[in-house]
């Protein structure tokens, strides 16, 4: 049998793709039709080369590539795919060397004149390889921001162009095994509604799901989904008797606290049927039974309102359990709850002690339950781990290993599990004579470390995200840390930190034992954030977007993590509530992000209620809010998430639940939150942020700019107003949509009467102030709605086109300028991350003066959103993407996009 892999050699030269069978031993199968196309500035024509070259046409921006589609054969229906792609030495590449690896609706015809890049004719992205010649690549061997794992190969016979009109549920309790079916009548796919009864504490269920509708009227199911299975966790009345356990000893209050391990062994007198382990703490967990890892998840349970929740994790810990002896452990640090966190260095936020709480439920093969709740039974004793901290790093003493076990596994669970191990891509020493390893990319995690050497010597290790005149750059990490100290014992140390974190590209190591290697075998960076599904991507032919993109994607898994941080490095981490009001949009865009923003958004409701004023609901600068004992101010932009996030997780997903959830909070919010004079408006005494960083404001000033923090907060209470009206709309409440309407109404005239002159002149002659008055549909009169546009266009022109605007400005001009403001200047001086100033780091190479300098905000990715919609033409116009728009580029030398999921 020909090889594809020999067939794609005749047919596309240096360019090989081959896709075999599963075992993986170079058998590999022919497809039983190609077709193959050329492909210029998104137009499409049959070919009969596959050679790849630039074209030369205005801009420069138009590529010549080579479309090929291929039609699976039967044999391999069920089979897993393995791609490879691979150039010859003496290939001549002009341009990037890449493949994109899709599965297609069809394949392209001779009458196809479309748009291929839009994706009309790509359904599933499977991949992105990129190799040099001589070298190759395999879709599985080589980890790449665009690489999912595989997917299975395309049927024969799948139905195309397929159209949901019902679907059928089946619902099997394990409680009684009787399965129940729904017939549905709707078109939704996603975020259904569950029609069975609620299911009872700690119950199973299992599902599957089969569609009706196609491309014709044929009123034949699809076969029958795989089943999946749902379980719930516990009701408060299910805990059976555990309380939270602590132990008591001294300690100066102002001091870090010590990681405790909590044990106790127990018997069983039968073979177990199953077993789930309910877990928590007031601080940080690490679990074990029988000496093995309990799941993959890190720094459990995350960081959360402690006033309004404590998040538990459910394991299935069945195979870990035997009969006769077991024994259960956790190690507990200190973690958010009562460790050093916000501005200040105070300690004990929500209390003094770390405790835990867990209930282990175990269904014996003789038919008995036994239940191992945490209590006074339980034991407590220290260990290695000295202190580990947030913000300072951790203190470990392998000399105090002896009798205890603990590992770490890769973890596949959310909220937060390792991702990706990154290796380092150099090792070098400072002009200092320090020993520094780059690891070629701003991330976010700890380290893994692999070494042996004399016991006692001392191992110190810190962290930075940038390098200052050839030395690792902490000023930025202010009273923060960010250190190791290691403290080796007689046995080679496989190492990992419990209960901290840092944000670095770099580290600088001291005292590492001479004789052994300090390379990839030896240390590696561990990535971790919250684990949400990536969702959208975007590249275009425009290489700086293209990373400066790619930066913004690494910005939020950063800062995602437990909840919507500001940076990952500096003695802050917080939730600021402003930073994930403008990043939202793209957020949701790149991710999965329902789970994590319905968490957080309890959270921002239960402080609204709980911290504020007895008469007012504030949603606070960052939540959780610090300290928890004093009443928070009223801030617009920030406050405003208290609409503007459930308003944009429903665009995204069109589910209402979010709304229904979290609707009483934006009333709040507008009602009683803001503090309003009397043309309804906010009052001009009011403290506000404003246009925050904007360019013009100086470094250790950053609030101070060129349009009043009013303005700003009046624009967006107009926007907030819409989009509760909108929210009124969507859940039924029509009076109360119209009531918010006529708000919004009253609200644009009062704005204008003091904002505006008669002729449409803003109060304040800025990018910012023009930019939201028009985005923000403020501008009634047609005449002066254009003579604005054209007032804007005069304020960027006069600005060289840079950025003129905070992150509260929306900016939508200058995205390709690369000189300083403006979001390729990062990419220019070679950012990995998106920076939180315009100019973090100076054209000189050295960091910003300024007190508040991080390498690693998501804030000013914002853009990316106007990104997705006019770069790569996917605008949504209706909730859950229902219906969207494919608008043009803005210009017709705009960066041409290629690949848009």
């Amino acid at each position: 049998m020909l090889s594809y892999k020999t067939l794609l050699i005749t047919v596309l030269s240096s360019l090989i793709v081959a896709a075999p069978f599963e075992a993986r031993d170079d058998l590999f199968f022919s497809p039983s039709q190609v077709w193959l196309y050329g492909a210029s500035r998104g137009r499409t024509a049959p070919t009969s080369t596959g050679m790849v070259s630039k074209a030369s046409t205005s801009g420069g921006r138009a590529t010549i590539t080579t479309l090929l589609t291929f039609k699976y054969p039967p044999e391999v229906d069920g089979l897993k795919c393995q791609f490879e792609f691979y150039l010859d030495l003496n290939s001549t590449v002009k341009g990037s060397a890449k493949l994109d690896l899709f599965s297609s609706i069809r394949p392209l015809t001779s009458n196809d004149t479309v748009y291929w890049s839009r994706g009309n004719q790509r359904g599933v992205e499977l991949g992105r390889l990129s190799v040099s010649p001589g070298a190759s690549a395999t879709w599985d061997a080589t980890y790449n921001e665009y690489l999912t794992e595989k997917t299975d190969c395309k049927a024969p016979g799948t139905v195309e162009g397929f159209e949901l009109k019902a679907y059928d549920l089946e619902i099997t309790r394990d409680s009684d095994g009787v399965p129940r079916l729904y017939n549905v009548n709707s078109s939704d796919s996603v975020y259904v509604p569950w029609p069975d009864e609620p299911l009872g504490s700690a119950e199973l269920a299992s599902v599957r799901v089969r569609a009706y509708g196609g491309s014709d009227d044929s009123s034949s199911p699809t076969e029958w989904s795989e089943v999946v299975t749902v379980e719930t966790g516990l009701l408060d009345e299910d805990w059976g008797g555990a309380v939270s356990i602590a132990a008591e000893y001294t300690q100066p209050s102002d001091a870090p606290l010590r990681p405790l391990y909590f044990r106790k062994s127990f018997q069983l007198e039968s073979e177990v049927k199953s077993a789930r382990l309910y877990i928590t703490a007031h601080g940080l967990y690490k679990a074990e039974i029988n000496g093995a890892a309990v799941g993959d998840i890190v720094l459990a349970p995350g960081i959360q309102s402690y006033w309004n929740r404590l998040v538990y994790d459910t394991y299935d810990v069945t195979d870990k359990l035997k009969s006769g002896e077991n024994v259960i452990g956790a190690l507990v640090g200190e973690g958010w709850y009562s460790g050093r966190y916000g501005f200040s260095a105070t300690r004990h936020h929500w209390g003094d002690q770390q405790g835990l709480l867990s209930l282990l439920v175990i269904q014996l093969k003789d038919g008995s339950e036994v239940k191992i709740p945490s209590d006074t039974s339980w034991e407590a004793i220290d260990g290695p781990v000295i202190t580990s901290e947030i913000y300072d790093g951790e203190v470990y003493d392998a000399r105090l290993e002896k009798g205890i076990a603990w590992e770490a596994y890769p973890s596949r669970q959310f909220p937060l599990h390792r991702i990706q191990e990154v290796k380092p891509v150099s090792v070098f020493n400072s002009p200092a004579g320090k020993t520094l390893v780059d690891f070629g990319q701003n991330l976010v995690g700890w380290l893994r470390l692999k070494v042996q050497g004399p016991a006692g010597s001392l191992i110190t290790i810190r962290h930075a995200e940038v390098l200052d005149e050839g030395e690792i750059g902490i000023r930025p990490l202010r009273t923060a840390l960010a250190r190791l100290n290691i403290t080796l014992g007689e046995d080679e140390l496989d190492f990992e930190p419990s209960f901290t974190y840092f944000g670095f590209r770099y580290i600088q190591v001291e005292g590492w034992p001479e004789g052994y290697p300090l390379d990839e075998t030896s240390v590696k960076a561990i990535v971790i954030h919250s684990d949400m599904e990536r969702t959208g991507w975007l590249e275009t032919s425009h290489e700086m977007l293209n990373q400066f993109h790619q930066n913004t994607v690494w910005s939020m898994k950063g800062n995602f993590f437990s909840i919507p941080t500001d940076c990952p490095q500096r003695d802050e981490r917080l939730g600021w509530t402003g930073d994930a009001t403008v990043f939202a949009p793209a957020a949701n865009f790149l991710h999965d992000t329902a789970g994590f923003w319905r968490g957080w958004h309890r959270d921002v409701w239960s402080e609204m209620q709980n911290l504020g004023p007895e008469d007012r609901d504030i949603a606070a600068f960052f939540i959780p809010y610090l300290p928890p004992t004093e009443a928070p101010t009223a801030a617009a932009v920030w406050g405003d998430v208290a609409v503007s996030g459930p308003f944009e997780l429903w665009q995204t997903t069109g589910d209402p639940v979010i709304l229904e959830e979290q609707f009483v909070q934006s009333q709040a919010w507008l009602s009683t939150g803001i503090p309003r004079n009397d043309r309804g408006l906010w009052a001009l005494d009011s403290f506000g942020f404003g246009d925050w960083l904007d360019p013009t404001a100086p470094p250790e000033s950053p609030g101070q700019a060129l349009t009043h923090n009013i303005l700003v907060a009046d624009s967006y209470l107009i926007r907030m107003t819409e989009m509760v009206a909108n929210m009124s709309q969507a859940l039924g409440k029509d009076d109360l949509a119209q009531q918010y309407r006529e708000e919004r109404q009253k609200l644009i005239g009062e704005y204008q009467k003091f904002w505006m002159n008669d002729g449409g002149e803003l109060a304040n002659r800025s990018q910012t102030a023009y930019s939201l008055a028009l985005n923000f549909e403020i501008y009634t009169d047609e005449e002066k709605k254009a003579a604005a546009s054209q007032t804007l266009r005069d304020i960027i022109e006069e600005n060289n086109y840079l950025v003129g605007t905070g992150f509260a400005g929306t900016p939508l001009w200058g995205l390709r300028c690369t000189e300083v403001p403006s979001w390729l200047y990062q990419v220019k001086m070679g950012a990995t991350t998106t920076w939180e100033r315009w100019d973090s780091m100076l054209a000189d190479g050295t960091i910003n003066p300024g007190e508040m300098t991080s390498f690693n905000h998501y804030a000013f990715g914002g853009v990316a959103n106007w990104m997705h919609q006019v770069i790569g033409g996917l605008a949504p116009q209706e909730p859950g993407w229902k219906k969207f728009l494919s608008p043009q580029s803005p210009e017709e030398d705009s960066p041409e996009p290629t690949v848009l999921i």
